[in-house]
């Protein structure tokens, strides 16, 4: 068994290829018309052929029970970036008790959409800030080893 691809039904293909190719910089592979496949492996299905598929006449969008989540490493300009568009926020950035900074906003379709700061520039960011590799370590809840693997 191996696992392919995550797949969105969404509503508009071309608006959605555009949000992801303009906000996330991910682009299409494969164009099978109603199934488009991005870089990264995530997929795009079109709601009606969705419908056909599954022979159901009701989806429901926006229930914040899922998400698809990428990793930056220039999270500050990534941050700027989205104030560029249109953007609905889940929450607006925060950080997470190990250090790493998250935004998590909605797609077009309202899937929700995380993007954290990548974890080997966390480390890199407090080093950077004058903590040890021993300080790092206890700050992440990670072995020492780990925040040295990151700061090579």
């Amino acid at each position: 068994m191996k696992l392919k691809n995550p797949m969105l039904v969404v509503k508009d293909i071309d608006r959605s290829v555009n949000f992801y190719k303009n906000v996330l910089g991910l682009r299409v592979i494969v164009d099978f018309g109603a199934n488009k496949t991005l870089t990264g492996g995530l997929s795009l299905q079109t709601l009606s052929s969705w419908k056909d598929f599954i022979q159901k006449d009701s989806i429901d969008f926006g229930s914040n029970n899922f998400e698809i989540y990428f990793e930056e490493d220039h999270f500050d300009d990534f941050i700027e970036k989205l104030k560029t568009y249109p953007i609905e926020y889940v929450h607006p950035v925060k950080e997470h008790s190990w250090g790493q900074r998250v935004v998590r906003f909605y797609d077009p379709d309202k899937h929700i959409i995380e993007v954290g700061e990548n974890i080997k520039m966390v480390c890199k960011r407090f080093i950077n800030s004058g903590l040890s590799i021993e300080e790092v370590s206890k700050r992440m809840d990670v072995s020492i080893s780990f925040v040295k693997s990151c700061i090579k």
